[in-house]
């Protein structure tokens, strides 16, 4: 395993550690279905070998062990050594002895050997140039092996009836992610991205967990109290300002008339068909 510097952390937004972990649990609850179905569909099975790159909390690392079963192999990379190490535990906890993580920059670093599959959610949006990462990950796949990529485009982010407080929080979330050098409405680019980086037979899908009630909702004032240093830090917004949208968001998100949504998810993968020469 190679390891690079942490470039990857001073451009990302969101609050990492403990807190930032329990943000990712809920996340992890509400795209389970939607990403699952997308492991199926992009012909994820049994024996293969399975990298997730910036795992976070390892919540997908994981839905890999259990799909390739005790015959396959889940390695998850992230940044955020606490998550990390409670990635490690929680694998242990649940018996996947075909579980790993490393510590790896995706901005900068690669993992050593080749793999079946290689996955991604919500990373390349906070890289300044996701490409030679991609990169990577195309080169880490075996041939016929299939690249899958999971990521926003927060224009596509809904609050019916329309609310300041949602707007706002809308509008912080992409500012700090656009002055951090990201990029909040990567989702449309990535299949495009895929065939760039040498995928052929390129597909994508589109979700967006939504609703009245329910998990889907909690995000948004999650979100919001965990980009707050962010905000602040970049000057986009104040203490008093963030707490109001904080707590005004956690009254939406209580509220069975309104509906919320998380930004648009685009699934975007396609094959490596053959080595490199």
């Amino acid at each position: 395993m190679r390891k690079g510097a942490t470039v990857l952390s001073s451009h990302y937004i969101i609050r990492g550690g403990i807190e930032g972990r329990e943000r990712l649990r809920l996340l992890a609850r509400v795209m389970h279905p939607t990403t699952l179905q997308l492991l199926e569909r992009a012909g994820v099975t049994e024996g293969m070998a399975c990298l997730d790159v910036g795992c976070e909390g390892g919540d997908v690392t994981l839905d890999f062990a259990k799909v390739v079963g005790p015959k396959g192999r889940a390695v998850g990379t992230d940044i955020d050594n606490t998550k990390l190490d409670m990635a490690r535990s929680e694998a242990a906890d649940r018996g996947f002895r075909n579980a790993e993580f490393q510590s790896v920059d995706a901005g900068t670093g690669s993992v050593e050997g080749e793999f079946d599959v290689v996955y991604s959610r919500f990373l390349l949006t906070h890289l300044p140039d996701p490409i030679p990462a991609l990169a990577r990950m195309f080169a880490a796949l075996r041939p016929r092996g299939v690249l899958i990529i999971e990521d926003i485009d927060f224009t596509g982010s809904f609050c019916y009836p329309e609310n300041a407080a949602y707007n706002r929080y809308v509008t912080l979330y992409s500012e700090s992610v656009l002055r951090r050098g990201g990029d909040p409405n990567i989702g449309p680019r990535l299949s495009g991205m895929l065939a760039a980086a040498g995928c052929e037979y390129v597909e994508m899908n589109v979700v967006q967990p939504s609703g009245l009630t329910g998990e889907a909702k909690l995000v948004t004032p999650l979100t919001m109290e965990n980009i707050a240093d962010a905000a602040i830090g970049e000057k986009l917004a104040e203490r008093s300002e963030v707490d109001t949208l904080v707590s005004t968001l956690y009254e939406l998100a209580r509220d069975a008339i309104t509906v919320m949504a998380i930004p648009r998810i685009v699934q975007a993968w396609g094959l490596r068909l053959q080595a490199a020469y």
